[in-house]
C-alpha cells in the first residue's frame, strides 16, 4: 500500500518557525520529485514547493520564497519542509504528494495532511 503521512504541524506564533515531514513508502518516494501543498478554509488546494529527486532543483510559490525550504533525506524516504517567518495567511492544511510521471503538473499520491495555524 502507498502512503505518505505527514506530521510536524500546531500552533504557532506570527514570526515563528515549523518544520514539516513527510514519510512516503518507497513507491511513492523513489526517484520521485515531491511536492508540498496547502489548502486554506474555503480556498482551493494550492502548490507550495517541489524538489528534484536529488534535491538539486526545487521550485517555491512566491508567496513563501524566501520563507520555506525544502529538502529531503533519501535514505529516511521523508520530504522536509522547513517554515520560517511564519504568517497568519499561512494557516492551512498542509500535504505533501508524488509528482506524476506522466503529467508535468500531476501529482499521484497524497498525503493525510497535517494543521498549521499561525496566530496573529
Amino acid at each position: 500500500q502507498v502512503q505518505l503521512v505527514e506530521s510536524g504541524g500546531g500552533l504557532v506564533q506570527a514570526g515563528g518557525s515549523l518544520r514539516l515531514s513527510c514519510a512516503a513508502s518507497g513507491r511513492a518516494f523513489s526517484g520521485r520529485t515531491m511536492g508540498w501543498f496547502r489548502q486554506a478554509p474555503g480556498r482551493e488546494r494550492e502548490f507550495v514547493a517541489r524538489i528534484s529527486w536529488r534535491g538539486s532543483s526545487t521550485y517555491y510559490a512566491d508567496s513563501v520564497k524566501g520563507r520555506f525550504t525544502i529538502s529531503r533525506d533519501n535514505a529516511k524516504n521523508t520530504v522536509y519542509l522547513q517554515m520560517n517567518s511564519l504568517k497568519p495567511e499561512d494557516t492551512a492544511v498542509y500535504y505533501c504528494a508524488t509528482h506524476s510521471t506522466m503529467a508535468d503538473n500531476a501529482y499521484d499520491y497524497w498525503g493525510q495532511g497535517t494543521q498549521v495555524t499561525v496566530s496573529s
